[in-house]
């Protein structure tokens, strides 16, 4: 009986990995539109900063464009992997900025906590910078180093 749903389970795994894979040139393709329109919602919401109830539309634009530039990895790796990347320990810290995402939200829309909002902004720019460095050979060891040094 086990080995029967042992078979089950790997077949549906199977069946999602080839549902959900993409060829290269796709992946690339929407890793790029992601990664851009990503780009593009954080500036649009910093611009749009200045309006009456800005803080409210920032706080959803710049968090949805974070959430694109998050995504544009999903796409460059695959969704399962990118997950199980982000929550390794090495990067666990880094992955603050989900939370950072919901609090920001709250912090806006509902809590109407400008100074919050903000500071959920800049630790998601901070967990995100830090996430990216991640996954660049020896570049989170030459940031503290560089820091550490201009702090002495």
């Amino acid at each position: 009986m086990e080995k029967i749903e042992d078979k089950e389970e790997q077949g549906l795994t199977l069946q999602v990995h080839d549902a959900s894979s993409l060829s290269f040139n796709t992946r690339l393709k929407w890793f790029a539109i992601s990664f851009i329109s990503g780009i593009f919602f954080c500036i649009l919401g910093t611009g749009l900063l200045c309006l009456p109830g800005g803080i409210k539309i920032f706080a959803v634009f710049y968090t949805f464009g974070n959430t694109a530039a998050l995504a544009s990895t999903c796409f460059s790796m695959g969704p399962v992997k990118q997950l199980k990347k982000m929550f390794e320990t090495m990067r666990l810290l880094a992955t603050v900025m989900l939370l950072c995402f919901v609090l920001n939200l709250c912090a806006a829309l509902w809590w109407h906590e400008k100074g919050l909002a903000v500071l959920f902004c800049r630790l998601q720019l901070l967990s995100m910078t830090w996430n990216s460095l991640s996954y660049i050979p020896y570049a989170r060891g030459a940031v503290i180093k560089c820091c550490s040094s201009l702090l002495s």
